[in-house]
């Protein structure tokens, strides 16, 4: 694995040579409660993409520290972007990788909200340019979930500040956790939901989507392992078809 942060740009071009792929991870910086930052997602995905690079021997690009969170600007701290702005950031990147001559890029998504312009980014670059991009929402995290959480979520596949979000901060950055300010809450949703557009803050209180508390870094290790070997697996399937 080559970090991006650190190398210089003959390590770079030696990589190249080798036919590099680069690991992107996306994030944001929103509100996710009283007792997780603002950059809990992209601390998850750049944790997470950090294990794959080193399995794939990739380029690990710096993350995208800023998303689309306009649902959860009613909580103070959230600094969202456009979802036109998240597609030219995507777009701008892929350009230049091409550009660079890398083979490939795996885009690691750890918010919600960026997926539609990474979608369409994605595929943009692929008609029009013909460079391969696959993007990777956490596959096989709700069965890892299902199996060591000692909570339920706040709704089907809906994670955010809770005990699987804590457990991945506790693994990845614990002296950001502020484990004695967790606290549950159980919002009910609106039959609307996923249908309209609708801040979080008009049915939540605290920003906390199910209970923290039963947080472990050890779960959060079980977690990030998990997601990154099944992300691996995917990988290498989408690499095989490249040649």
């Amino acid at each position: 694995m080559l970090d991006l942060h650190a190398a210089t740009s003959p390590e770079v071009k030696e990589a190249l040579a080798k036919g590099a792929v680069a690991v992107l991870a996306v994030g944001a910086l929103e509100q996710h409660g009283a007792h997780l930052p603002l950059s809990t997602d992209t601390i998850m995905a750049q944790g997470v993409a950090r294990r794959i690079a080193a399995e794939i021997d990739g380029l690990l690009l710096p993350p995208i520290a800023y998303g689309d969170a306009w649902n959860n600007e009613g909580f103070a701290g959230t600094l969202s972007l456009s979802s036109d702005t998240m597609r030219a950031i995507f777009l701008d990147i892929g350009h230049g990788l091409k550009r660079m001559g890398v083979k490939a890029l795996i885009i690691v998504n750890g918010h919600f909200g960026n997926r539609v312009a990474i979608t369409q980014a994605a595929q943009a670059l692929k008609v029009e340019a013909g460079f391969p991009v696959m993007y990777l929402d956490y596959p096989g995290m709700e069965a890892i979930a299902s199996k060591i959480c000692d909570s339920e979520p706040a709704a089907p596949t809906f994670y955010h500040a809770d005990e699987v979000e804590t457990s991945m901060v506790l693994a990845l950055e614990p002296q950001l956790v502020r484990m004695d300010k967790a606290a549950a809450e159980y919002p009910v949703f609106p039959e609307t939901f996923g249908l309209e557009p609708m801040g979080l803050d008009t049915f939540n209180k605290s920003g906390v989507f199910g209970d923290p508390r039963p947080s472990t870094a050890e779960k959060g290790e079980t977690l990030i392992a998990g997601i990154a070997e099944e992300s691996v697996r995917l990988i290498r399937l989408f690499l095989a078809k490249l040649g």
